[in-house]
């Protein structure tokens, strides 16, 4: 993650429209959480533990609400990604919350969080179709 990721995230920005912007706050989300296993585990330590299980395993995925979102990310962090984007908090948590578990998801299609299921770029773009 880095400078690829930074450019890559622009671009997304450029020509994603309001998912691609969406896209680029995540990677950031991710890059300042320490990647998916530094996400998951805030998620965990939270308390959030089986919303977490549900979202790296195979079955159905968990809701989370927005207002457990901004308890995990931090309301700094939710209003920072908000101000990026030119909407309010609320929106934006409420993204995060529609699409993390998603993400997480399709970040771990064996059930399990390994070596490879770091590619966000490329699950963003793939949920970007």
């Amino acid at each position: 993650m880095g400078l690829f990721d930074s450019l890559a995230g622009n671009m997304l920005g450029k020509f994603g429209g309001e998912k691609g912007a969406i896209a680029q706050v995540a990677i950031d989300l991710f890059n300042q959480n320490g990647g998916l296993p530094g996400v998951l585990e805030k998620f965990k330590a939270a308390g959030f533990s089986s919303q977490v299980a549900s979202w790296v395993g195979t079955g159905a995925n968990q809701q989370i609400s927005a207002d457990q979102v901004t308890q995990v990310l931090g309301s700094s962090t939710i209003t920072a990604a908000a101000d990026k984007l030119g909407i309010s908090s609320n929106e934006i948590s409420a993204k995060i919350a529609e699409y993390l578990p998603q993400v997480v998801d399709r970040m771990t299609p064996d059930g399990e969080v390994n070596k490879d299921s770091g590619n966000l770029m490329a699950t963003l773009l793939g949920m970007l179709k």
